[in-house]
């Protein structure tokens, strides 16, 4: 059942919103694809990060599709959150999910094909992965005879939430332990953290409109997903512009610098060059 909304301009800045999420949140990934391409080689980016970044995803992307295609799980949102009450994912949500499967496959087929260094997929990241799955189909085998499919998105919803906690800490480690962010694209973070502003703020005007917040314990994965990633991405631009910042001057030869230091700006053109001559010591 599709509600009616109460305000055009809400409407229209609610489609705006959205839209303007998926293209910022879609184009966060870019910039660490083609820095990657450009270094052949994803050193300084966590694997770990990239495969719980990866599951998450392919969760949100099952929990978008259903409740957005299904007439049954439509009906047993409805059921259970009132026939007033807006279906709270839309249709850039799907795609946003689409993308960002297909985007994270790309990122870790980098992985494979380009120099990482000596890192690997951490023994803890494949155990919660295997232990993820496992749940999803006990859970899906619980749901199966009662078709209580609400119920079965929603525990996938719920896991995807808890992965975009854990997903970001290996990266926001290995920065840490590296004391630097060279080879973690910033660009990556500056868009998912306005993205994510935009689909909190999508949600938002979602709740005016209606006058109701129902819609984000309708959907919390949405809320703590855009909460979850802001809050994250202020980490990762402490780390990159305040607690270790780009160290290309650092890394140049102190002979050099002292050198240069002694050579005058612009060169007189009736000024000899300078020879490493002794120079006599005054008398």
């Amino acid at each position: 059942m599709e509600m009616a909304w109460n305000s055009h301009a809400l409407e229209v800045t609610y489609t705006v919103l959205g839209w303007l999420a998926f293209v910022v949140w879609s184009c966060s990934f870019y910039p660490q694809v083609f820095l990657n391409f450009f270094r052949k080689s994803v050193v300084g980016l966590n694997f770990n990060y990239l495969l719980l970044n990866n599951t998450k995803h392919t969760l949100y992307l099952i929990y978008n599709t259903s409740l957005y295609f299904s007439p049954t799980v439509q009906f047993q949102y409805h059921q259970k959150y009132g026939f007033d009450q807006m279906i709270p994912v839309a249709a850039n949500d799907v795609a946003f999910s689409t993308h960002c499967v297909l985007l994270t496959a790309v990122l870790l087929f980098q992985v494979a094909l380009y120099e990482g260094g000596n890192q690997s997929f951490s023994k803890i990241t494949i155990g919660i992965i295997t232990a993820l799955w496992f749940t999803v189909a006990v859970c899906s085998f619980i749901a199966f005879p009662s078709k209580s499919w609400l119920w079965l998105i929603s525990i996938f919803n719920t896991m995807q939430v808890i992965l975009a906690v854990i997903k970001y800490v290996p990266q926001a480690v290995m920065n840490f332990m590296r004391k630097s962010t060279d080879g973690f694209s910033i660009g990556n973070v500056m868009l998912d953290f306005f993205g994510g502003l935009a689909n909190y703020s999508q949600m938002v005007t979602q709740s005016i409109d209606q006058n109701s917040w129902v819609n984000f314990s309708g959907n919390i994965g949405k809320v703590l997903l855009s909460l979850v990633s802001m809050f994250f991405d202020l980490v990762f631009m402490c780390q990159h512009y305040v607690l270790y910042p780009s160290k290309t001057l650092a890394q140049i030869p102190s002979s050099k610098l002292k050198n240069t230091d002694r050579e005058p700006l612009i060169m007189s053109p009736d000024q000899p060059v300078a020879t490493n001559v002794p120079v006599a010591a005054s008398v």
